[in-house]
């Protein structure tokens, strides 16, 4: 079925929906690269005219990506809740972004419709809205998990530590582990992405993480980011594994390509539950995603990036995980070329995860060959945390020595916590009172008060 639109005296024709959520699409390179983008801006602001007037119904009764030969695609239809649906079945995209800024549209509200909206609904709503529309919405969405802690709280801005070393020395991630908890981060994760795959070493990480979170009675989780088949070995070989993750897609053949199905997935989250290591709850998944994969891997189906983004988190929200982020600038400027398209995708990817009922945090990040810079960060930063962000990344410095990119530093986190009144996990905001790290108001305390900490820390440390 075609879509028509007019601008002044143009004329525009879209073939089918695929094609028109393409055109709608604000510029990105990924999209470009794909040959799937506008032509012109006048084509794109038709594109969203068009898209406006589309029945969110038709979503449900045309698949972009093929229903016989895509496992997402059956997972996204056959989990449909007609019932949470209900209340907008008989909206068109246009209505459904008014309805959405609404007051009608409140937490309560929101919370009951997620199970009701596929990715492509929630994808098509965001291409006709201004970044503004999006952190409004995405403000009023409260995902709540919970494992050793609690994440997700409104008011509230959890950090994965991320102290990644180019060799796995276990001593320099000790010091960067040190490092990120004097500065009152590590209540979303301890996570560790390994240079190397090997299991045992990987058991070795794991161990290491373990010993530091029991010997001191840290109340957070930690995971070291391998594939999920190594995560398995581990388990079999009696490792301490508290969350299991993987890099997820939205194509079946996408997930293909990163070794994954759902059958695998499915097997990797009945291990993690049945370890039973979360005291709070049960979510035991980390997953991480990003616009661009599925066109690295072929396997787009002539579909955007963003929208193939958010079918990522349709895979995610299969195993109800504690965490979920989009590593945003990480694939590279052919995909999102610059600073200005970094940070729409980092809002879209928030809105649309969301939406969907997602625990969602964001790798706030560049390469070093982007069009993008540390002020760009910073501004995205404060944008997701304004908007209600789960979580963000503290790695040392904000630069990754292993992964070679630019990310965001425990500083970072501590300026926006500062910046806007959040507070981190209440459960890990009372450990670093009684550790000494914080004071009564969450402040950082000066350095060398958490003396017992420190020395037990440095103490793994050579000389």
């Amino acid at each position: 079925m075609s879509h028509h639109a007019r601008i002044g005296l143009q004329s525009f024709v879209f073939e089918d929906l695929r094609t028109l959520l393409a055109k709608a699409s604000p510029l990105r390179s990924g999209d470009q690269l794909a040959g799937v983008a506008a032509d012109s801006a006048a084509e794109r602001i038709a594109a969203c005219l068009a898209l406006a007037d589309v029945p969110l119904q038709r979503f449900l009764q045309q698949a972009l990506v093929p229903y016989e030969s895509d496992e997402v695609t059956r997972l996204i239809h056959d989990s449909h809740d007609e019932a949470a649906f209900a209340p907008v079945a008989h909206l068109t995209v246009g209505a459904f972004r008014d309805w959405l800024l609404s007051d009608a549209a409140d937490t309560a509200t929101l919370a009951a419709l997620a199970p009701g909206l596929t990715p492509e609904m929630v994808a098509a709503v965001s291409k006709l809205m201004r970044n503004q529309d999006l952190m409004a919405v995405a403000k009023k969405v409260s995902v709540v998990t919970r494992f050793r802690n609690t994440l997700g709280l409104p008011g509230h801005l959890a950090v994965r530590l991320q102290p990644n070393h180019p060799t796995d020395s276990l001593a320099g991630i000790v010091a960067s582990i040190l490092d990120g908890l004097m500065y009152g981060a590590g209540d979303a994760v301890i996570g560790i992405n390994p240079a190397a795959d090997s299991v045992p070493a990987l058991v070795a990480l794991l161990r290491l993480l373990d010993d530091i979170v029991q010997q001191h009675g840290v109340p957070t989780q930690t995971c070291v980011l391998t594939h999920v088949t190594n995560t398995l070995q581990a388990i079999e070989l009696g490792a301490p594994v508290d969350l299991v993750f993987q890099s997820v897609a939205g194509t079946e053949g996408t997930n293909r390509s990163f070794g994954v199905s759902l059958a695998l997935l499915d097997e990797a989250h009945a291990a993690a539950r049945s370890l039973a290591r979360g005291p709070l709850g049960p979510h035991c998944m980390y997953f991480e995603t990003g616009q661009g994969s599925a066109l690295s891997a072929g396997a787009h189906h002539g579909v955007d990036q963003q929208t193939l983004e958010a079918r990522a988190y349709a895979v995610a929200r299969r195993y109800q995980p504690l965490l979920v982020n989009t590593v945003v600038g990480f694939i590279g400027p052919e995909y999102l070329f610059d600073g200005k398209q970094i940070i729409r995708a980092g809002l879209e990817d928030h809105f649309c995860g969301k939406l969907l009922g997602l625990p969602m945090g964001c790798d706030v990040c560049y390469t070093n060959h982007a069009e993008a810079d540390q002020d760009d960060m910073d501004n995205l930063l404060v944008l997701l945390a304004a908007s209600g962000l789960n979580f963000v990344m503290g790695v040392p410095g904000a630069d990754d020595v292993m992964l070679n990119y630019q990310s965001t530093s425990f500083h970072d986190a501590l300026f926006a916590r500062q910046l806007l009144g959040l507070k981190r996990a209440p459960e890990f905001e009372a450990w670093l009172q009684r550790m000494g790290i914080t004071d009564t108001q969450g402040r950082l305390r000066p350095a060398g008060s958490s003396g017992a900490l420190q020395h037990s820390l440095q103490a793994r440390l050579p000389g």
